[in-house]
């Protein structure tokens, strides 16, 4: 019984618990439909709201399109308006240039006519001028007795004289002004320049002697067999002369730096008494290393009293060098100096850098140092030495024309030839052999007396001006100014020559008479 009961009380259970998943499933579905229709209505509401917002917003659009529209087209009609009033004044202008130009027009027609009427009358009384000119040059012809082509020679001839003659005379004013004025700048800055520079030359030949304290020295300088002079001349590359003059000995030798290591060391053997070969090579050594620091001190010295800067390592003892390098009479270091000194006091006078002009002074003769090393001319050796050495396009080129080798393409070349002439000209910078002096003056009046009218001609003032006689019955004074021109370029073409000749030509009548 009681298992019924519990059985039942299952089933009972079991029913109820059906029965209200039923409801439940019943409920929930009421509450989904009854969510939905909250959504459906919500989404409704939802759509409505954002249709009418899209509905304002696009009316807003077209109201500010509209408003736009309208500003733009306003001043689409404003711009129109302007054109056409612009189009209006220009079309009014127009009608005035066209009434202009038909007046013009107009008048132009009248003046044409007038023109063509004067022209025809012009050429009439040309016809007549030309007929009256013809018979007055027939009654010419035959008053004169020359026929028209020798009156035109006779006529030609008489206007080629006058025209040359003032010509002549043109010629003479200009160069005479020019003369003057180039003369005075010239010489107030030539002048300036000298006066502030002033440097002395050492006279140089290629022999030394040394003085010896007894002729028992020259034994041991010869040594046995005369082994210690040819260890000497080996080392040096400087001949030795040793002869009977009592109390020196000789060293000679055309290289200036070998010759002086050679003086140098032969002294020092001397008074150190020990004279054999391994003694005379390490003196030589220890004498050519200290003429190499010497080389550098001037190169320094030369630049520092110059106040020259930044110049290459390798140009210092090259300048230096040229201390030991001399050129008829004429110490090549000093004179590099006295250029430089003379170029950047006439660069400073004609508103130049001064350095360039000092550069270029200083570095002239620069490629002498190293000649006996390097073929060619020592203009163009020093030229190629600078530019490797990085100095400006200036600097070079002043030292490759410095000789008129190659040609001057700045005023700084032009200022280093004329610093060279001075230092080369001026007395005592150079001596100059007597047999080439005389070839010198003889040339110069050689050339002179190869004009035809020169009766006589002089070389005076040591060569720097020559004198030329000429005969006045040959030549007269407009002849006379072309001959002392010609002369003076003929000298200037054929001679080599320091400075300047004056040519002087001197024409002059003499009328002589006695008393009796």
């Amino acid at each position: 019984m009681p298992a019924l009961w519990v059985a039942a009380g299952a089933v009972a259970g079991i029913v109820a618990g059906y029965v209200l998943r039923v409801l439940y499933v019943r409920y929930l579905d009421q509450s989904a439909l009854q969510q939905r229709d909250e959504l459906l209505e919500r989404a409704k509401q939802e759509a409505s709201r954002i249709e009418k917002d899209a509905e304002l917003a696009a009316k807003a659009e077209r109201i500010k399109k509209r408003e736009e529209f309208e500003a733009e087209a306003q001043v689409t009609r404003k711009e129109l308006r302007q054109q056409e009033r612009r189009l209006l004044k220009r079309e009014d202008a127009l009608d005035k240039k066209v009434e202009v130009l038909d007046k013009k027009e107009r008048f132009l027609e009248s003046t044409e006519k007038k023109l063509t009427a004067r022209q025809k009358s012009l050429q009439e009384k040309t016809e007549e001028i030309d007929a009256a000119i013809a018979e007055q040059t027939e009654k010419l012809h035959e008053i004169s007795g020359l026929s028209k082509d020798e009156a035109t020679e006779t006529l030609m001839s008489r206007i080629e004289r006058e025209v040359e003659q003032e010509a002549s005379d043109l010629i003479d004013r200009i160069v005479s002004a020019a003369k003057e004025r180039a003369d005075a700048d010239a010489e107030r800055i030539l002048a300036h320049a000298i006066q502030r520079c002033a440097a002395d030359q050492t006279a140089q030949t290629v022999v030394a002697t040394i003085d010896i304290p007894n002729d028992e020295m020259k034994g041991r300088i010869i040594g046995r067999e005369g082994r210690n002079i040819r260890a000497f001349e080996k080392a040096t590359g400087i001949d030795v002369i040793v002869d009977d003059t009592p109390g020196v000995v000789v060293v000679s030798g055309f290289n200036a730096v070998r010759r002086e290591i050679a003086r140098l060391a032969m002294s020092r053997l001397i008074m150190d008494g020990r004279i054999h070969p391994a003694r005379i090579e390490e003196v030589v050594d220890m004498i050519r290393k200290d003429i190499e620091n010497t080389m550098k001190d001037e190169g320094k010295r030369a630049c520092f009293d110059l106040e020259i800067h930044n110049i290459h390592p390798r140009l210092i003892p090259l300048i230096g060098r040229l201390k030991y390098r001399s050129d008829r009479g004429q110490n090549k270091l000093e004179h590099s100096i006295e250029v430089a000194r003379l170029a950047g006091l006439i660069a400073q006078e004609m508103k130049l850098d001064p350095q360039i002009a000092k550069r270029a002074g200083l570095l002239h003769d620069i490629g002498l140092a190293v000649d006996s090393e390097i073929e060619g001319h020592h203009a163009a050796v020093g030229a190629d030495l600078v530019r490797r050495c990085d100095e400006k396009k200036e600097v070079v080129n002043a030292i490759a024309s410095h000789h008129g080798t190659a040609r001057a393409e700045s005023t700084y070349a032009i200022v280093i030839q004329i610093a060279n002439e001075i230092s080369n000209s001026r007395p005592g910078g150079r001596s100059e052999a007597i047999d080439q002096y005389i070839k010198r003056l003889e040339r110069l009046e050689e050339i002179a007396n190869g004009y035809l009218g020169v009766d006589s001609c002089y070389a005076i003032q040591a060569g720097r001006e020559i004198r030329v006689v000429v005969d006045v019955t040959k030549m007269d004074d407009r002849l006379s100014v072309k001959v002392a021109r010609d002369v003076a370029k003929e000298i200037e073409m054929q001679m080599n020559y320091p400075g300047e000749i004056r040519v002087t030509l001197i024409r002059e009548t003499r009328v002589v008479e006695y008393a009796r």
